[in-house]
């Protein structure tokens, strides 16, 4: 029976090489391209796909691993990364990782015995950089969703959180806000770094001061914070009349917290946020948000993780970096402050 290595010797290329022109992956040049497939013919060779497999060390599986599938930011890019790998003949194992370090080792270990052809993920955060260099030193692709992580190169599709919110802080100051708070996720997280950046360069250029103890920082993790927003919000004097948060999910439990303490939005306190809320933001459009392009960053990454897949073997690989804007979505969650509401 004639084997891929018979064609590849015959051909004096790699069974690597031949491996990708049977499957139509990776940069080859048309002139190897039409040699390895008239040999093919020459031999009358029938592709086994078991074996391709081995050679290529590929099993046609993905896998995607996010923080929090609770937030529909994540459903929706999940679903884009899930359409873009099934268009391209993969399919996608899933992983949620909560935030929690301790969780995202568990599940590396998992994607290294599983042996998938690569990684599309979301990091917990900075301290996610041993778990990366984990999959490098495996020689496992991956591309990183909405955070990059100092220390480590690769694909990575993110958001523009900083100028997302800055459009966010104009809206907010045009609407004659100027006492602005901001509850925002832990410095660990690259996103929470640039979105506190934009929070304080829109007052730096509104001419207002920065306030520390007008800053909560608080984890991503889902659902862990309305006690300790309402805390730090009862603790506040003078309250903000207007509060930006880091995602929806902090958003949520912002409402919470500010009706927790007897207070109305947006009557009282005015909120915005970065995120959409999902199915539930259509049915009753309330929370004013920088709607970011979920579904396209689960589509993109899973692009750029089959290029980064076809194209391992260069030397050295030039790293794309995809950077989504944010839409600004006005809707009923920011009031309007009259000037005489300003210094009260």
């Amino acid at each position: 029976m004639v084997t891929i290595y018979d064609i590849a010797k015959r051909a004096n290329v790699s069974a690597m090489t031949v491996s990708r022109v049977i499957n139509n992956k990776g940069r080859i040049s048309d002139k190897t391209r039409a040699k390895v497939k008239r040999i093919m013919e020459e031999l009358n060779y029938v592709p086994n796909e078991m074996a391709r497999s081995l050679v290529l060390r590929e099993t046609q599986v993905l896998f995607l691993l996010i923080t929090d599938i609770t937030n529909p930011f994540f459903t929706t890019l999940a679903r884009g990364a899930e359409d873009a790998a099934n268009k391209m003949g993969y399919r996608v194992l899933f992983g949620n990782s909560d935030e929690s370090l301790d969780k995202e080792r568990e599940y590396v270990d998992t994607i290294l015995k599983s042996r998938v052809d690569g990684v599309l993920l979301a990091p917990a955060g900075d301290r996610s950089l041993p778990q990366l260099e984990i999959l490098r030193s495996r020689n496992v692709p991956f591309v990183l969703l909405d955070r990059e992580v100092p220390g480590i190169q690769s694909d990575v599709v993110l958001g523009d959180s900083k100028e997302g919110t800055r459009m966010l802080m104009e809206h907010i100051l045009g609407r004659g806000h100027r006492r602005i708070a901001l509850v925002n996720g832990s410095h660990e997280v690259s996103s929470a770094r640039l979105r506190h950046a934009g929070y304080r360069e829109a007052l730096k250029l509104a001419d207002l001061p920065y306030a520390e103890e007008q800053v909560l920082e608080l984890d991503y993790a889902p659902r862990s914070s309305r006690k300790r927003i309402a805390e730090w919000l009862t603790a506040l004097d003078p309250k903000p009349t207007a509060i930006l948060c880091g995602n929806n999910m902090l958003a949520v439990q912002t409402v919470q917290a500010i009706r927790d303490c007897g207070l109305e939005v947006p009557g009282d306190i005015s909120i915005a946020c970065f995120d959409d809320l999902g199915p539930v933001g259509e049915i009753d459009p309330f929370l004013t948000v920088a709607a970011q392009q979920a579904y396209q960053f689960g589509y993109a990454g899973m692009q750029l993780l089959i290029e980064r897949i076809a194209s391992r073997e260069e030397l050295e690989p030039a790293w794309k970096k995809i950077i989504l804007p944010a839409e600004i979505l006005v809707r009923k969650s920011v009031s309007i402050l009259h000037h005489s509401d300003l210094h009260t």
